[in-house]
């Protein structure tokens, strides 16, 4: 079957990885993301129960996210972003806050929080370490280097700059994010072989893929997602016209303020640069 999946739309990411009959696939992704030495931190993952309102298949703005609870206790949530909307360091923050404080239930003590992760897998850029693209995010002293807890941990897994290194996978995150980069089938098999969850996660598209409604679904999501990128570049195209015009007109002032201190009558600065009249003249009065 002919058919170039986008990995990271969040309907097919979240229907790969997000279903309690694929729990080895999420389990081996998460491990991957949480362990630096190869050892599992991870046993099992109790997901949280959450339908999805076919509106927000339709809706360019609202995210399709994996929530779940770790056999360690910890609360994780996984997100997809194709675009960068310039905030994502305090809403991820501050989706980590409500996820971490929603824990604690009236008349609980604080030392029942557990470990809250958020795993954001990014479409872009984001951090400056133009090599680095697993990141995870602590609190720590700024001097020492002494960490306060474990309790905040956010992981940014930036996509483009692993498919701007072009290295061949050696880790299991490595071949992790092959997967995630939309690597062709071809590239796919021997990643297969060596990775049992990754042959599942591509087990799972070809059943994905049979089912017309998921299909709809995921092209009615790419549409949305699709539509949400056009829409901001389209915005940035606008602000870097007004942006330019608005540049023009303020030298266009800059350049009048100059010839009235030089004493020229205002309907000559007028003809010469091309300000109306009455502009200038407020000029004047300042």
């Amino acid at each position: 079957m002919d058919w170039n999946l986008n990995r990271i739309n969040d309907y097919l990411f979240k229907w790969v990885f997000g279903r309690e009959e694929n729990k080895e696939i999420l389990l081996s992704f998460l491990n991957s993301v949480l362990s630096n030495d190869g050892h599992d931190e991870l046993v099992d993952i109790a997901l949280a129960e959450r339908e999805l309102d076919p509106e927000h298949i339709i809706d360019k703005m609202s995210r399709l996210d994996i929530l779940g609870k770790g056999s360690d206790g910890s609360i994780i949530n996984i997100e997809v972003q194709i675009a960068n909307q310039y905030d994502i360091d305090k809403r991820t923050l501050y989706y980590w806050a409500k996820l971490y404080q929603g824990q604690l239930q009236k008349g609980q003590r604080y030392k029942t929080l557990s470990r809250t992760i958020t795993v954001n897998v990014l479409n872009f850029a984001f951090l400056p370490d133009e090599g680095k693209y697993h990141s995870m995010i602590s609190l720590y002293e700024s001097q020492t280097g002494y960490r306060l807890n474990k309790d905040l941990e956010i992981h940014f897994l930036e996509l483009s700059k692993w498919k701007a290194l072009s290295i061949p996978p050696k880790t299991r995150l490595d071949k992790w994010f092959m997967y995630l980069s939309n690597a062709s089938p071809k590239e796919m098999e021997e990643i297969a072989m060596s990775e049992p969850a990754i042959r599942k996660a591509l087990t799972a598209e070809q059943i994905f893929l049979k089912q017309d409604k998921e299909r709809y679904l995921y092209e009615m999501r790419e549409k949305a997602l699709l539509d949400h990128v056009s829409a901001m570049d389209g915005a940035k195209e606008e602000g870097r016209v007004e942006g330019r015009v608005e540049g023009k007109i303020e030298a266009q002032r800059e350049t009048a303020q100059r010839l009235l201190d030089m004493g020229m009558p205002i309907a000559d600065i007028a003809k010469a640069i091309g300000l109306p009249e009455d502009d200038i003249r407020k000029l004047q009065s300042h």
